[in-house]
């Protein structure tokens, strides 16, 4: 997929490529590396503050089986270098987006709205009539991108319910443009 995005009447219009890749695609792995690089420092105090037993339990939760992807795109520059990553899990009745991650280099230029926008479309064409979401309440920028794009905060869901920092979103497709 390909399109042009703009974000804003100053903001550079990019041609952002859109590509569908397998969970171990290396540009996949490098990207959620940069991710945890630059998130994990938010919450590594909160993390450190539990005991054993209960960062392994939270280790647990938040980690992501590759066999539950259905879905992982990358967002590419115009001359194809990778700057965004998102992916979709199949999650109980759920479809459910994981690991939203944009360089620097293209933030505020339409790439995470891209990126969602694609997985909005990948979920419908399986039929969702939803998506769910969690972050965490030290991603405000997070926050602040689901809800502009019509996501609404809804009750923390499993597994994360033992993370007092989770926030859960969820969006109806069912009702969203087409």
């Amino acid at each position: 997929m390909t399109g042009s995005v703009s974000s804003g009447a100053a903001v550079e219009s990019i041609a952002w490529t859109i590509e569908r890749v397998d969970w171990d695609d290396e540009r996949a792995v490098a990207l959620r590396a940069a991710m945890d690089d630059e998130i994990g420092p938010r919450y590594a105090e909160v993390f450190a503050a539990f005991d054993d037993e209960t960062a392994a339990l939270l280790a647990q939760d938040f980690a992501v089986d590759p066999a539950t992807i259905v879905d992982v795109i990358l967002v590419l520059d115009p001359s194809g270098g990778p700057m965004g990553h998102a992916a979709l899990r199949a999650l109980d009745d759920d479809l459910e987006v994981k690991r939203v991650f944009v360089d620097r280099r293209a933030r505020g230029r339409g790439a995470s709205r891209a990126l969602m926008a694609e997985l909005e479309r990948l979920a419908r064409a399986r039929g969702a009539e939803r998506l769910i979401l969690q972050t965490g309440d030290r991603q405000p920028e997070a926050i602040a991108l689901y809800e502009r794009i019509g996501y609404r905060a809804i009750p923390v869901f499993l597994p994360y319910v033992r993370f007092a920092g989770s926030r859960c979103f969820a969006k109806a497709l069912s009702t969203a443009t087409r």
